[in-house]
């Protein structure tokens, strides 16, 4: 089996951090991102992952030289312009030459779903495709889905109002398609597979949907890249990686506490880290405290960051009381 995993966006929520690296290509727990979602397809069956680009597409030709991830063969479809979701999906498939079922995944979530499963619910269902959903808490800030007790999608209902649908799962960013699903995308077309592609598949009566309460977490944003991180090593979930990547430097003298250190970062003496990810590289220097901070840059001694992103080449000064800071500050970049 293939996959189609969409991994072409400009990661703009996660700035700083994506001016330099690809969101899918940023590290949870000391393993990129797209390595989890390959291994998770791997597992399922998925010999050949295809990767959507088009944004910086040299990263991941440099990350993966051999063509291979997790044990699964690569292979790149660039979009010479974007192409919104459905016109990407269909672009990479017909460049890759799929002809039977296939799973596509948003390439910035993380779930504990059995990919294998929904793969099975699709087959016996009969159905030209099938969405994996997952409860949220409050509906009304993204767009439910309604089904019925077969698992037949019924309805979109987009940031719908109290009392609008008793629903409460939403489209978790996996799917399972089948061939001719790429009938309905029109080629080199920007076209969108939630508002223009489902809609119709729905009014056709072969959407089908499977909703679990399986782990699930969408990486796009700084709050929830950082839990990503550390729901791998503090017990969340079944698979615990370690928090200290290899050749990293902590003193003896400094304290890390529930936070994820980078592979070749640095923590200097008598610091303090809290809830915080020191990305590959990073330095941190004496006496530094930071709580629930992402740090990819240097920073100084003696500063202070709490619910701060810092990018690569940033350096933050030495003494510095930082809270909420984004260095640099993504609205001067562009």
């Amino acid at each position: 089996m293939q996959a189609v995993i969409l991994v072409g966006g400009f990661g703009t929520r996660l700035r700083p951090l994506t001016f330099a690296t690809p969101k899918p290509l940023l590290p949870i727990a000391n393993v990129r991102q797209l390595e989890h979602l390959i291994a998770a397809l791997g597992s399922a069956g998925v010999t050949r992952a295809v990767l959507a680009l088009g944004f910086k597409p040299e990263p991941f030709f440099q990350a993966f030289p051999d063509g291979t991830c997790a044990g699964v063969d690569l292979h790149y479809a660039v979009e010479p312009e974007p192409l919104d979701t459905a016109g990407a999906v269909g672009f990479a498939a017909r460049d890759a030459g799929i002809d039977s079922t296939f799973i596509v995944m948003n390439g910035d979530i993380l779930s504990d779903l059995d990919l294998a499963a929904l793969v099975a619910f699709h087959r016996a269902r009969g159905a030209e495709g099938t969405l994996h959903l997952t409860p949220v808490e409050d509906p009304t800030q993204y767009g439910v889905v309604e089904a019925d007790a077969d698992g037949w999608v019924r309805r979109f209902v987009e940031k719908p109002q109290p009392g609008e649908t008793e629903s409460r799962v939403i489209n978790a960013g996996t799917y399972v398609l089948e061939p001719s699903v790429l009938d309905r995308i029109a080629p080199m077309q920007r076209v969108s597979i939630e508002r223009v592609v489902f809609p119709a598949m729905v009014a056709d009566g072969c959407l089908a949907a499977l909703a679990t309460d399986d782990y699930w977490i969408d990486t796009g944003r700084p709050d929830t890249y950082l839990k990503a991180n550390l729901d791998l090593v503090d017990g969340t979930r079944s698979l615990i990686l370690s928090s200290v990547g290899a050749n990293a430097r902590v003193s003896a003298t400094a304290s890390v506490t529930h936070s994820v250190i980078g592979e070749g970062a640095t923590v200097d003496d008598g610091s303090v880290i809290i809830d915080s990810v020191v990305l590959p590289g990073a330095r941190v220097g004496s006496s530094v405290r930071l709580e629930r901070s992402l740090v990819m840059g240097t920073v100084g001694a003696g500063a202070s960051l709490t619910d701060c992103v810092i990018g690569v080449d940033a350096v933050v000064a030495p003494g510095s009381q930082l809270v909420a800071a984004r260095v640099p500050d993504p609205a001067t970049m562009g």
